[in-house]
């Protein structure tokens, strides 16, 4: 059962970085870069990383994302 569930959360992983990559918005870039990155720590979480799980929610999900979203906040009146 944890295999079906493991593929399953791989297979989401690999579509939301497919569409983070080929989205032509850049926040829904950023929002889809988040998912993969919510994904990852439940994929961690499973094969009983919790320190590496951690470590991928605070930094890629929580710091990343927002300086990202305040770089195009700030940049988006520059055109």
């Amino acid at each position: 059962m944890i295999e079906i569930i493991l593929m399953l959360l791989i297979l989401l992983l690999v579509a939301s970085a497919a569409i983070a990559l080929f989205s032509k918005k850049l926040l829904n870039s950023i929002i889809t870069l988040s998912i993969f990155s919510a994904l990852l720590v439940i994929i961690l979480i499973i094969f009983q990383a919790p320190d590496l799980a951690l470590a991928e929610a605070v930094i890629a999900a929580g710091i990343t994302t927002s300086f990202f979203i305040i770089t195009i906040n700030k940049t988006e009146g520059v055109k």
